[in-house]
């Protein structure tokens, strides 16, 4: 599943100094092109999911999203500005988050929970920080850009892990915070999850999704945030994930994402030098497509063996966490557009799919 690549990642992750960009159409904004990562610096701060003993052939068993909640070993605040990942090769994707939860309680056990569950959380104090599916990832924000952690900051890590092999195998993953001088950052990062679930790919056949987001300002004014980079994200079945923004449903649409080729087990990030903003009222274009080589259709689902089209920007300063989909399933010839948690009684389709498959 996992590849060494000569090129940088996000999930996947917020890899952003890394080692190349994918050279897409970069509209937007200069997208950076760096010979080598920044080196690892500042005092580290070390977490650990699991590790959890993965039996092999049993789909009930052999796949799972779980989650543990723990406090960082850091005594006083601190700027984290670098992130190191290390997954074992059962893991499917990783996230942390930031848990500002007052009623969050330390679990170091691995407990199944909902899949992105933190980014779906309504009282809006959990925050993803990073989203890696490389074995061994770093992330560099740029420079001024960092993330707060208080005291004994207290983290969610959320790991998918699915045992594709025939024996049994471990699921572990490790984190590593890097502090930085806490008077060299001046914003805070965000990550904003997006895509859709009208996913429907016949079997043994091609699938193209092509749709349209608009990002309603008055829950999260992407117009007033910096993104410096993005990256796509489908399962086993994707060939190809674009993104590209433009002030509405028919405007002129700038592309800021189109890796060629794309790589769903490994997918590029591009970074950009210069960061860019959404248009005022508008929102992403953006399109996911697929080849089904299975006798089965597949439709949206978490699962490794369902489908996914999403993708990841990463900016700032940083807004309240959201999860933000289009779906024509509802709301006439237009669609629906949806940005959770909210007061809109719809969020609970977004929840309940994200939750599905495992």
């Amino acid at each position: 599943m996992r590849q060494a690549l000569l090129v940088c990642f996000v999930f996947s992750a917020l890899t952003l100094g890394c080692k190349k960009s994918d050279g897409s159409n970069n509209g937007g904004g200069d997208a950076s092109t760096v010979s080598d990562a920044p080196p690892l610096s500042g005092d580290v701060y070390s977490l650990t999911w699991g590790p959890k003993s993965v039996p092999a052939g049993d789909p009930k068993l052999s796949e799972d999203t779980e989650c543990i909640t723990v406090r960082l070993n850091n005594d006083a605040p601190i700027k984290v500005h670098q992130l190191h990942n290390l997954l074992a090769t059962t893991s499917h994707h990783l996230i942390i988050y930031k848990d500002d939860d007052p009623a969050a309680v330390e679990n170091t056990t691995p407990t199944h929970c909902t899949g992105f569950t933190g980014a779906l959380n309504p009282s809006g104090n959990i925050a993803p920080l990073a989203i890696t599916q490389k074995d061994d990832d770093e992330v560099t924000l740029p420079d001024g850009v960092g993330y707060t952690l208080a005291a004994h900051q207290m983290i969610k890590i959320e790991l998918h892990y699915i045992n594709t092999t025939d024996a049994t195998a471990d699921a572990k993953a490790t984190v590593n915070f890097y502090a930085a001088d806490p008077a060299t950052i001046t914003n805070e990062a965000g990550v904003l999850f997006s895509g859709s679930l009208d996913i429907n790919i016949p079997a043994q056949g091609q699938a193209t999704l092509h749709q349209f987001l608009t990002l309603p300002t008055a829950d999260l004014d992407m117009s007033a945030s910096k993104i410096f980079a993005i990256t796509g994200h489908t399962h086993k079945l994707g060939t190809q994930v674009t993104v590209g923004t433009a002030d509405s449903r028919t405007g002129t649409v700038t592309t800021v994402y189109n890796p060629m080729p794309f790589s769903w087990s490994e997918p590029l990030t591009t970074t950009y030098a210069t960061p860019f903003s959404v248009p005022a009222g508008g929102g992403f274009d953006f399109q996911c497509n697929w080849t089904n080589t299975t006798n089965a259709t597949v439709k949206f689902g978490e699962s490794a063996n369902q489908e996914m089209c999403f993708f990841w920007v990463y900016y700032y300063p940083a807004q309240t966490p959201k999860v933000c989909a289009h779906t024509q399933q509802i709301g006439g010839q237009n669609g629906t557009d949806l940005c959770c948690p909210s007061s809109d009684a719809y969020c609970a389709l977004v929840g309940n799919a994200l939750g599905s498959g495992n």
